[in-house]
């Protein structure tokens, strides 16, 4: 670990995966997750391993966070109708 940017990848990874676990909101987290995914390809670039980091790009900064924001987004909305539905 003698090579500095090795060292400042590994710190943005755990304190991404740290604030990932510590965010209690599901949209914040992922958007956290987002910028985990963002750091590892970052950490993968900098191990000299650009395929993964492409793939880490790809499903790791953006389909993932992605699909859990729309999935957030559907839950809250059927939540909102169920709620219009009841009688008060």
């Amino acid at each position: 670990m003698d090579d500095p940017a090795v060292v400042v990848a590994l710190l943005l990874v755990a304190a991404a995966a740290t604030t990932a676990v510590a965010v209690r909101d599901p949209v914040r987290q992922a958007l956290v997750l987002a910028v985990l995914g963002l750091a590892l390809a970052v950490l993968f670039t900098v191990l000299q391993a650009p395929d993964v980091a492409l793939s880490q790009l790809a499903v790791g900064s953006a389909l993932t966070p992605l699909l859990l924001l729309l999935s957030v987004r559907k839950v809250r909305r059927r939540q909102k109708q169920e709620t219009k539905g009841e009688p008060e």
